[in-house]
């Protein structure tokens, strides 16, 4: 009779002891041989080199030298894998840029004298920083305003200057020496500029045209009230306006000399004191009063033809004025002897003025100093 069958060994017979031993010696040698096995299939890969294949194909050049001379010099790139066993480095697979189909294009400064139209509340440095350049050049650029920031308004139109300069139109004769010498400014400059649009070879200045005169400057038009002095008996000067008073008033109040401030804030809401703006405008909202900022004789009650919409003047009887402009009302007369602290008017934005406000200037024979030189 035939004896049971070994298990697993087809046919019944038991295996030899040749094929046993080469059993044993695979389950003891398994994990060394599957060592060999990728480090071979590591070395084929890295002689294959498809990396080098691909940047080839999507048209890396560099990339491709890199990897080329990496496998030459039997080094790789910098942050390469290593593989255990194995002195070669395999490059790790490149980074890839991502395509942005949207471009950005700077913006290239502007050469171009534009024009602006005035809005309500705007002022003379909200519109000159608003573009980038000083509030000289818009004095400057638009004689309109006749050096004097408080003569904007809204609905007019000024030219704006690309750069802080002088805007000039044109005029017969006019040469680009004679505009240099004129604003203190450079020839080249005037002559360079892409704006002006000059024919550096044959530059011809078209009469009536604007020119921008880069980095020019000139003195400022002195726009001032006339002094309103007491001991004046006749009229003021023709367009004055409805609030001049006579003159020839005799006596009554005085001075001390010193100032109080005509508001109760003392702060600025517009214009500080500049060389195109001798007063300061102070913060006052509609209907705040104002007061007398040093005892005198009303010299102005009413409305002004220059710009200043309802104003006050005080002549203080020792050579200083004081002036009080685009009030809502005046609550004195001609000729009235008032002392200091005495309410003389309401603040207002009446004249040319963008928003309530108390234009506030003194007059000492003639000059107008800085009023913070005299307010405590």
């Amino acid at each position: 009779m035939d004896g049971p069958c070994s298990h697993g060994h087809p046919g019944g017979q038991p295996a030899s002891p040749s094929i046993r031993g080469l059993r044993a010696l695979l389950r003891r040698y398994s994990h060394h041989l599957a060592l060999i096995g990728l480090t071979a299939a590591a070395v084929g890969l890295f002689r294959w080199n498809p990396l080098e294949r691909l940047a080839a194909q999507l048209e890396f050049p560099l990339l491709s030298s890199q990897l080329q001379t990496s496998a030459a010099n039997g080094a790789g790139l910098p942050g390469t894998l290593m593989t255990p066993g194995v002195e070669e480095r395999m490059p790790v697979p490149p980074l890839t840029r991502r395509i942005n189909p949207h471009t950005l294009i700077p913006r290239r400064p502007r050469q171009e004298v534009i024009t602006y139209t005035v809005r309500s509340g705007d002022t003379l440095f909200g519109i000159s920083e608003k573009y980038g350049i000083t509030p000289e050049t818009v004095l400057w650029g638009n004689p309109v305003l006749k050096d004097d920031p408080h003569l904007l308004s809204p609905g007019q139109e000024l030219l704006i200057s690309p750069i802080t300069g002088v805007l000039r139109v044109v005029y017969k004769d006019d040469t680009i020496e004679g505009l240099a010498a004129a604003y203190h400014a450079s020839a080249d400059d005037i002559l360079n500029w892409p704006g002006n649009h000059l024919d550096a070879d044959n530059p011809v200045l078209v009469e009536g045209t604007v020119i921008v005169v880069p980095g020019g400057e000139r003195d400022f038009v002195q726009w001032t009230v006339p002094r309103i002095a007491r001991a004046q008996r006749n009229p003021l000067p023709t367009g004055a306006g409805p609030g001049a008073c006579v003159g020839g008033y005799s006596g009554g109040a005085v001075g001390s000399g010193s100032f109080i401030w005509p508001a109760v804030n003392r702060y600025l809401s517009g214009f500080g004191y500049s060389s195109y703006h001798r007063a300061i405008d102070i913060a006052a909202g509609h209907g705040a009063p104002i007061y007398a900022a040093d005892s005198g004789v009303v010299m102005f009650a009413g409305w002004s033809n220059w710009g200043f919409g309802y104003m006050v003047v005080i002549d203080h009887g020792n050579g200083w004025q004081t002036l009080y402009a685009h009030l809502s009302q005046w609550n004195v007369s001609c000729g009235q002897s008032v002392y200091q602290g005495n309410l003389i008017g309401l603040s207002g934005s009446t004249g040319n003025s963008t928003g309530p406000h108390l234009h506030f200037e003194i007059n000492y024979q003639g000059s107008r100093p800085n009023p913070w030189n005299y307010l405590p």
